[in-house]
């Protein structure tokens, strides 16, 4: 018996409508408290990835820590519209450091 698991892009409007078109659920979403409950909606609905606009990801870091050592959802920090705040990067280079003891990227 297989699995069935969604992927998510959670953002402002401008930021995750494209994602639709490839197939995944988009949730318009503009503050941090919004997407705290949509993530945990999704975490309930056996969402195995989520890309969250930056902005948000960096308004609920306590909602992201919960979920970091967790299989599933996976919560990918993805740039905005406006661009990205390097938040993202940050992300990835931290887990590097933990992972293998250094910065690969430098």
């Amino acid at each position: 018996m297989s699995k069935t698991y969604k992927i998510a892009a959670v953002g402002d409007r401008d930021s995750v409508y494209g994602f639709a078109a490839l197939g995944l659920d988009t949730y318009f979403i503009g503050n941090g408290n919004d997407a705290t409950a949509c993530i945990q909606r999704l975490a309930k609905e056996k969402t195995a990835v989520i890309y969250l606009t930056e902005p948000l990801a960096e308004a609920i870091p306590e909602v992201l820590e919960k979920y970091r050592e967790k299989a599933t959802p996976a919560i990918i920090p993805i740039p905005s519209v406006s661009g990205s705040t390097g938040y993202g990067r940050r992300v990835i280079q931290e887990a590097m450091i933990k992972a293998v003891g250094t910065d690969l990227t430098k």
